[in-house]
Order: C-alpha cells, then structure tokens, then sequence
C-alpha cells in the first residue's frame, strides 16, 4: 500500500485520467481535495470494501457533489469497484455519473450534487447514530463556494443544538468556485469566527499537508459536545502547474495533450503538497 502521500498523488492521476477519457468534469475542486480524501480513505476511516454497506462503517458525504472524481478514485483505489471504471466517468448508462449516486455506486453513502444538501444529510445520519447508540462517525466534505448557501447554516445550527460530535466536516477552502474568488461572488469571512458562533469546534489546517490533516482528525476525535470543522486551506488545481488557483479550470476537462501534460507533473511528484 503506497503511503498518504503518495496515494494522494494517484488519485490526482487518476483524476486528470477520467476527465481527459470523459471530456467533462469538474478538475479544479477535486484536485484540491486529493490530500483530504486520501486521508480519510486510507488511514482514518472505518470501511471495507468488501461489504459496502456494512452497519458500523463509518459514512462520508461529499457535500460539493461536483467534485465526483475525487471521491471515485478513492473508491477504486480502495477496491470498491474495478479501477478500469474510472475511464467510464460520465458515459451513458454507466454508474459513474457527473454527481454521485447512492444507488448505483459502490461505496457512494449519499446522492448529492444540489450544493448545500450534503451536510444537512450529514448531520441527519450523526443524529441518528446518537439515537441508536452507535459508534460510527459521519465525515463530510463542504465546498467554500458552497457555504454561501443557507441550508448549510441551519445544517451548522441543528448540528450544534443536538452536540453532534460524531460529526466531523472538512471545509476544502480553496478560495475559488465557478463564477471567481469567493471573496468577491460572496464574501465569508470572518469563516472560522462565525462557525464559531454557530456552536462549533473550529480547527485551521494546511489541507496539502498529511500531518496537520491527519492530527487535526485526532483532534477532532476526541472532542467532546460540539461537532467539528475543519477549515483545510487549499489550492485549487493543486499538483498540475497550469491548473493551480485558475477559476477556468473549476469545470472545464483537460485535453488529451492537458492531460499528457498533468500526468508528466503529477507522476515527476515535485508539486504535490
């Protein structure tokens, strides 16, 4: 099993590998998620592959359902389904669609895409999880464009009313969604304050960094009463040179010679965080 690090990697390649095979996608957001996902996947959470659906497992919502990729490269790699899949990405009457679907992809816990819905979910499985007296924990991955909606704050508040703290969600901040900078479609800041207000435990990471991710889920483990974010600082693009914090690449694929390119970086291991 290659470490973190280089899992990260791989789910980069294999992310520019489907999009360039489905000429559509979102690269952008999923290549910011990468050193987030190979984390979860490969050293915190509790899963198998073998029995998808198994009682006790924990769950994961990716909450920003655009950045799909991310999440299916994590699965084959972990052995959810046949790596080949991938380069079906977005063909018809494949399982693999543009967004996840619970239904038809192994491994996949929720359908989202309608941004915001993701982490109101989430925080509906943790609920449930205290109700029936489990141990499981429900991760989730929020998009910084995607906070801009309103549902994810009364996802935040419902979370903290119930001390939800077998919730854990990561906020990939990289500071860009389709229509520009964050900032300036619609300012968040002060973020980490106002989750804060909202009941929550606010943790600050480098989300290229494996370490801080990986102690910050310790962290986040052991605290008790309030469910936890965490607010990972990202590059958009991250690992490929041409894609790196450029608002185009949010929802545009890479051409076969982009592709042939970004593989070169991405395999060469030089830009990956």
């Amino acid at each position: 099993m290659p470490n973190i690090q280089d899992m990260a990697r791989i789910i980069r390649q294999d992310i520019i590998t489907m999009l360039a095979a489905a000429k559509s996608g979102h690269p952008g957001g999923s290549l910011s998620a990468a050193d987030i996902i190979a984390v979860l996947y490969f050293s915190e959470m509790r899963v198998d592959p073998q029995n998808p659906n198994w009682p006790e497992r924990d769950r994961f919502v990716l909450s920003k359902g655009h950045a799909a990729p991310v999440l299916y490269a994590a699965l084959a790699e972990k052995g959810f389904f046949p790596k080949e899949e991938l380069l079906k990405l977005r063909k018809t009457g494949h399982f693999l669609q543009g967004h996840p679907d619970m239904n038809k992809v192994p491994g996949v816990d929720m359908s989202t895409g309608s941004l915001g819905h993701g982490i109101s979910v989430a925080a509906g499985m943790a609920l449930a999880a205290k109700i029936d007296n489990k141990d499981y924990r429900v991760y989730c991955l929020l998009g910084d464009g995607e906070a801009e909606e309103g549902i994810v704050w009364e996802a935040a508040m419902a979370a903290a009313h119930y001390k939800l703290d077998n919730l854990l969600v990561i906020l990939d901040h990289n500071g860009l969604q389709i229509d520009g900078p964050v900032k300036d479609v619609m300012n968040l800041e002060p973020l980490p304050d106002k989750w804060r207000a909202f009941g929550w435990n606010v943790l600050e990471v480098d989300g290229h960094n494996i370490e801080e991710l990986t102690a910050s889920l310790q962290v986040a483990k052991n605290f008790v009463g309030k469910p936890t974010i965490i607010i990972a600082k990202t590059v958009k693009g991250k690992g490929v040179s041409f894609m790196e914090n450029q608002v185009g690449w949010h929802g545009n694929a890479p051409s076969a010679e982009q592709a042939e390119a970004a593989l070169a970086e991405l395999k060469g291991g030089n830009r990956n965080g």
